[in-house]
């Protein structure tokens, strides 16, 4: 039977227009002369020939009603209120017909027949339509993945409503807090308390749980997960109710749970006279605009509407995608912002010079940097040079070009370093804080943040990967913690903090709590419907495998060295005090790490880094790979 109904409904349209019609003029006899044996209570009748005539009268007339208001063409499956409005009107218009027709033909029609055959005709023709749909429902049920809607409000009702059409979910019950709707029955479906959800997936086989609940803030979609901790069912949530509204989304638009959403926090509305002082109606330059933190801050410029954007970047790909991307933005927004493609390195002063000069750049954020802790750790003269030197030449341009601000992208990695690019990095404060004390033409600023959701190397893009491809996940450390945030909000916190330094100044952004790398682990293990496998749970899917600290890697990271901190106007954004060097000391010192350099001196490289005052802790020896190759051919 289920085959059958599926067979009629993949039919061409005319094909089952034709049924239709065809199933009407069956259904309008049998109600016109079941009328009349009900109320005559005989057969007798059917042999009257103008009752026939009647008959032929009504029928084109119902049938031409029908089609011209377009019964035939709504789609049975989906038929709700319009259509069931055209049948009550048909079969008005019938009852009608049937009147007008016997008084025409003379023919004896007792006054209750028409509201009897209106009643049989509508119970006939609307009936076997309600029924033909509930059984096509009924056999695709079978093919619909069972879904648990967590969130009963109007954002959930519109999604049954959805699922309902579709042909991927089905939605067996509601779950939601409120206790006004637990155990009411909204179309259809149970509300119930969050607490039964165990026995539910269990009853019901549900594989997925959708949160329908847009408005609610990320802290409290957290604590909705964690409290789901214990269940391996798959999370999904419809989009943001910013999204919904602007019409970016629509509520049946299903996404995994971001983990962005999970560990950020609900960000602080921007300080409009901060977000656009260095930048609007201004000529702004972002080094390693093409990486993750650069490509936001472009994203982020362009809507303050500087007159241009010149973009620094050494990857020719990486260069050409937030051209395009920027380009198209402009075009679709009616922006007027002049976008300038520059590639080059930042450790060439004389092409930094050429373009702050040429484009007369008054606002520049130093984002380019090798960030990557073990690369560094290979490549260290690479490292040194680029996030050291580079940070140099482009601030000494700077001065020279007469650039008003200049902000660099720092990490929480240069605080109490283990590891060279954490040193460089700090490195690279000092480099400014002692050009800030040698001249005032040029503002320099530091901001200093953690670990960004997202960015090229992060932890959890290569988590996902490593779910994706059934496990293992791969952990350094079942102790080491992070600080996050997303790129989005490090972004625009970054142009704020610049907007507020008077020069020399290290800003620290509030990270929030510090985050377990392997509970973040195992919340996306169950985010994505899998559960962890442990000697206690072998049935589970994904292991986590603990391999060993990296070279250069940090259990804990820190945010400030000496402690010493002062809050800003802005709630999420501090100023510290740290130690510099005047600039005849930072000199002499890059001098000699620059000699160091040229000749690939590893071992007074490293004598250098430790002798600064970055209060670098090595955790292990030197790690340059081709200074670790000639060292062991010398030995062979």
């Amino acid at each position: 039977m289920n085959n059958i109904i599926r067979w009629l409904f993949q039919q061409p349209r005319p094909v089952k227009r034709l049924i239709s019609v065809s199933l009407d003029v069956v259904f309008i006899t049998i109600a016109f002369w079941a009328a009349f044996i009900l109320r005559l209570d005989t057969s007798s009748i059917l042999h009257s020939y103008k009752q026939w005539l009647v008959l032929a009268a009504m029928l084109p007339v119902t049938l031409l009603y029908f089609i011209r208001m377009g019964l035939y063409r709504a789609v049975l499956r989906y038929m709700g209120y319009h259509a069931t409005v055209i049948m009550v009107g048909g079969i008005a218009v019938s009852a009608a017909a049937m009147v007008v027709a016997a008084y025409f033909f003379e023919a004896k029609v007792p006054r209750t027949v028409p509201v009897i055959y209106a009643a049989l005709a509508l119970l006939l023709c609307g009936g076997a339509r309600t029924l033909a749909r509930a059984l096509y429902n009924q056999s695709i049920k079978k093919l619909k993945t069972p879904v648990i809607i967590y969130g009963a409000g109007s954002s959930g009702r519109q999604l049954n409503t959805s699922l309902l059409h579709g042909s991927e979910y089905r939605a067996v019950a509601f779950v939601d807090d409120n206790p006004d709707l637990q155990k009411a029955l909204l179309q259809g479906l149970v509300v119930h308390k969050a607490e039964a959800l165990p026995s539910l997936i269990e009853r019901y086989g549900a594989e997925k749980l959708l949160l329908a609940m847009p408005v609610i803030s990320r802290q409290r979609r957290r604590e909705i997960v964690d409290e789901l901790a214990n269940l391996s069912i798959d999370i999904l949530t419809i989009p943001g109710m910013a999204d919904l509204v602007s019409g970016k989304s629509k509520v049946s638009e299903l996404k995994e749970v971001s983990i962005e959403d999970l560990l950020g926090r609900d960000p602080v509305a921007p300080f409009p006279e901060l977000i656009s002082a260095n930048i609007k109606d201004k000529v702004v330059m972002v080094t390693g605009a093409g990486g993750s933190i650069g490509s936001e801050l472009c994203r982020q410029i362009i809507t303050q509407q500087p007159t241009s954007l010149v973009l620094f970047e050494t990857s020719e790909f990486a260069l050409y995608q937030i051209d395009q991307e920027l380009t198209n933005l402009c075009a679709d927004k009616d922006y007027k912002v002049r976008i300038v493609p520059i590639m080059a390195s930042v450790q060439r002063q004389n092409r930094l010079e050429a373009v702050m000069s040429a484009f007369a750049v008054q606002t520049l954020y130093h984002a380019a940097a090798c960030k990557h802790v073990p690369l560094v750790e290979y490549n260290v003269v690479e490292g040194v040079r680029n996030n050291v030197f580079g940070t140099w030449r482009a601030a000494e341009a700077a001065i020279n070009c007469g650039v008003e601000t200049f902000v660099l992208i720092s990490t929480d990695k240069a605080v109490r370093p283990t590891n060279v690019m954490g040193t460089s990095k700090r490195l690279a404060e000092l480099v400014l804080q002692g050009l800030a004390l040698r001249q005032s033409k040029t503002r320099f600023c530091m901001v200093r943040f953690g670990n960004v959701l997202g960015s090229s190397g992060s932890v959890v893009p290569l988590f996902k990967k490593q779910i994706r491809a059934g496990g293992p996940l791969t952990l350094t450390h079942e102790d080491i913690t992070r600080y996050f945030m997303t790129i989005p909000e490090a972004a625009q916190l970054v142009i704020q903090a610049g907007a507020m330094g008077k020069g020399g100044d290290v800003f620290v952004l509030d990270m929030g709590e510090p985050i377990r790398i392997v509970d973040l682990a195992r919340k996306m293990i169950r985010l994505m419907g899998f559960e962890e496998k442990t000697p206690a749970n072998p049935a589970g899917e994904i292991e986590i495998q603990v391999s060993g600290l990296r070279p250069g890697e940090k259990l804990y990271e820190e945010l400030l060295i000496g402690g010493d901190e002062a809050p800003t106007q802005h709630p999420r954004i501090r100023t510290a005090n740290e130690i510099s060097l005047s600039w005849q000391e930072m000199h002499q010192l890059l001098d000699e790490l620059n000699e160091a350099c040229e000749q690939y001196n590893q071992a007074k490289i490293r004598e250098l880094l430790l002798s600064a005052p970055t209060a670098f802790n090595p955790q292990s020896g030197i790690c340059d790979l081709v200074w670790a190759e000639n060292k062991h051919q010398a030995k062979g």
